[in-house]
C-alpha cells in the first residue's frame, strides 16, 4: 500500500497527539485499516460544544429523547431531567451510534429500571469505517465535550456518586479520558471490552481507560487480545466465558466476525445485569490471564458482575454466562 501524502500528514498529527512511540507511518496506516484515510474526519479543534457530538436525555420511555445544549444553563431543567434519580452516561465505540444495538439494549435496560436519568453520547459523524485512526484522534474531543456535560450535570445538582459512565470499545476509553478535563474524580466507570487496536501498543495512560480514572473502574472482557484489551485494566476485571471468544459466536463464518460478535456481547452481558434486578451474575477469582485458579483459592469467593458489583471489589474474576441469541452486532 502506498502512503498518500495528505494521509501521511494526518497520521503524523495523530502521532503527536497520542504521544506514540516511533513506528513507520505506513505501518500505522496498515495496522489501523485506514486505507482511505484522506476521506476521514479528524477534528482539529478543542472547542466544546461541537455540532458533531450530541448528548441526549431519555426519559419516560425510549421513544422520547431530548438534545441537551450545555450552553443553556437551564437545559436540564427543561429537558425532563429528574434530580432525584441517579444518572448514567452511555458512550458507543468505533463505527457506532447511540441509536444502534447493542447500545440501545443498555439504554433500555436502564430505562426499564425507572430510577435513572439515561444520557447517551452520539459521535457518529466522527467515527465510521474504515476511519479507525481518525476515530482514535477524535476520542480526545469527544471526551472533552462529554466532560463539559458532566460538569454541567454536577453544577445542576447531581452528585458524582450518582453518575456512572458506561462505555463500549473506544467509548470505554472516552469515559476514562474525561478525567483529563474534570477537577473532581469520577465515581464509577464501567468499560465494556475497551478497544485494543493501537491503544495497547501506543496509547499513553492519559489517552486510555485506567483504574486511576475513577474511584471504581470495572471492566468486562469478552474479546481480550483481539478487538478488546487484555485484563487488568480496572480495579476489577471480569473475563466472560474465558474472556476471548464467545461460544455463541463460533458459527460466524470469518475470524473478524467472530471477534466482532464477541466484542459486542460485553454490552449485552452488562445489560442483562442491569435489567435483571433480582438476579446476580457472579464470578470466581482467576488469574490475570483469565485462567482458572485452584479451588482452594476460589472457595466461597463470589463477586457479582456488572450493575451489582460492589465498589470495594478488586482483582480478576472469571464468569460463565449463557449464550446470548439476541445481541446483534451489525
Amino acid at each position: 500500500m502506498k502512503c498518500h501524502p495528505r494521509g501521511t500528514r494526518d497520521v503524523l498529527t495523530f502521532f503527536i497527539l497520542f504521544a506514540f512511540i516511533p513506528v513507520t507511518l505506513c505501518s500505522l496506516m496498515q495496522n489501523a485499516f485506514d486505507i482511505n484515510y484522506w476521506r476521514c474526519v479528524m477534528k482539529r479543534t478543542d472547542q466544546c460544544p461541537d455540532m458533531d457530538i450530541k448528548i441526549f436525555l431519555y426519559s419516560n420511555g425510549a421513544q422520547r429523547k431530548k438534545l441537551i445544549d450545555v450552553r443553556n444553563k437551564n437545559a436540564l431543567r427543561y429537558s425532563g431531567w429528574d434530580p432525584s434519580k441517579r444518572n448514567v452516561i452511555i458512550i458507543h465505540g468505533f463505527n457506532g451510534t447511540e441509536s444502534k444495538t447493542p447500545m440501545t439494549i443498555i439504554r433500555n435496560a436502564y430505562l426499564n429500571r425507572k430510577d435513572y436519568n439515561v444520557f447517551t453520547v452520539d459521535w457518529e459523524p466522527l467515527t465510521f469505517f474504515p476511519c479507525y485512526l481518525s476515530s482514535l484522534s477524535n476520542t480526545r474531543l469527544v471526551a472533552q465535550c462529554t466532560a463539559q456535560f458532566y460538569a454541567h450535570l454536577t453544577h445542576s445538582g447531581a452528585s458524582a456518586y450518582d453518575i456512572h459512565c458506561v462505555g463500549h470499545s473506544l467509548g470505554a476509553h472516552i469515559c476514562g479520558m474525561m478525567s483529563n478535563h474534570l477537577t473532581h474524580r469520577q465515581h464509577k466507570i464501567i468499560g465494556l471490552d475497551p478497544a485494543r487496536p493501537l491503544v495497547d501498543r501506543y496509547g499513553s495512560a492519559e489517552f486510555r481507560l485506567t483504574r486511576d480514572d475513577a474511584t471504581m473502574v470495572q471492566v468486562i472482557h469478552t474479546n481480550a487480545g483481539f478487538l478488546g484489551e487484555a485484563p487488568q485494566v480496572g480495579h476489577v476485571d471480569f473475563c466472560v466465558n474465558g474472556g476471548r471468544l464467545q461460544p455463541s459466536c463460533a458459527n460466524e463464518p470469518r475470524n473478524i466476525r467472530r471477534a466482532r460478535c464477541s466484542h459486542f456481547l460485553s454490552a449485552c452481558f452488562f445489560a442483562a445485569s442491569v435489567s435483571e434486578r433480582g438476579k446476580r451474575h457472579r464470578g470466581v477469582p482467576c488469574s490475570s490471564t483469565c485462567q482458572p485458579l485452584s479451588p482452594a483459592y476460589t472457595k466461597d469467593v463470589r463477586v457479582s458482575m456488572g450493575f451489582h458489583t460492589p465498589d470495594n471489589a478488586r482483582g480478576t474474576f472469571c464468569i460463565k454466562m449463557r449464550n446470548s441469541k439476541s445481541c446483534p452486532f451489525d
